[in-house]
């Protein structure tokens, strides 16, 4: 695949993140929308992180040319980039919830 695809693929997961997350009600609280979108701008991140680890593997191996010490960095790198792309995936579920209006603590 070439970049222009990758891009395309980037941006169709962007709308998406935002067609599904962004739906706002006039009733919510400053608070309440606050938290929306911060839980947004975590996703929009994850969706970035975990693209681009999987266009480092897929184009990192192409370019390193079966070099082991090239590979192993390519390979670290997009394991930290999934690493924080799934942080802030959960994270960014948990901003998502609808807060507990009565909490047992």
């Amino acid at each position: 695949m070439d970049l222009t695809s990758w891009i395309i693929i980037l941006a169709i997961a962007w709308i998406a993140v935002a067609f599904f997350c962004l739906r706002t009600r006039t009733d919510w609280s400053i608070e309440n929308r606050a938290r929306r979108r911060t839980g947004t701008r975590l996703l929009a991140q994850a969706v970035f992180a975990l693209w681009s680890a999987a266009l480092i593997v897929l184009r990192g191996f192409e370019l390193a040319g079966g070099k082991l010490h090239l590979s192993s960095i390519v390979l670290s790198v997009a394991a930290l980039l999934a690493g924080c792309g799934c942080y802030w995936l959960i994270r960014g579920m948990k901003f998502l919830k609808a807060r507990r209006l009565f909490a047992a603590y």
